[in-house]
């Protein structure tokens, strides 16, 4: 099941840009819901709490542009655990559009790019880290 991803079929949207058609299938990926968003204006399919990073990484990167590089290494190493999570959202990837919904106000850094590498790359598992 190595077929390589259509990069348009893996999108990341803010939690607070309005839904689509075109985003398919759309799943938050932070383990804090997005502060003032009711969970209808967000019409999600799925919220994968546990694809998050942790509490811990979250607070530590703080979104500072300067920790981007370890950010990624750390967040690739967590998510290791959830490797068939991850192979589940390859899976709906294949099939068509995907949205990765996340929070954060940095468009650039933040966990949703990371994940998204991780689909479109080549590799097969979660262990293979994102170039920074």
């Amino acid at each position: 099941m190595s077929a390589r991803i259509p990069a348009s079929h893996v999108r990341i949207k803010r939690a607070y840009e309005p839904p689509a058609p075109e985003d398919g299938m759309r799943i938050l990926i932070d383990r804090l819901w997005p502060r003032g968003v009711k969970k209808e204006a967000l019409a999600l399919d799925q919220w994968s709490k546990e694809l998050a990073p942790s509490t811990e990484l979250r607070q530590w990167f703080g979104h500072d542009p300067a920790r981007w590089a370890e950010f990624q290494r750390r967040y690739t190493a967590e998510l290791q655990p959830h490797a068939g999570q991850v192979d589940a959202l390859r899976t709906l990837a294949r099939k068509g559009p995907l949205t990765l919904v996340y929070g954060a106000h940095d468009e650039a850094h933040n966990n949703a790019v990371v994940v998204r590498a991780l689909l479109l790359a080549p590799s097969s598992g979660p262990s293979r880290a994102p170039p920074p």
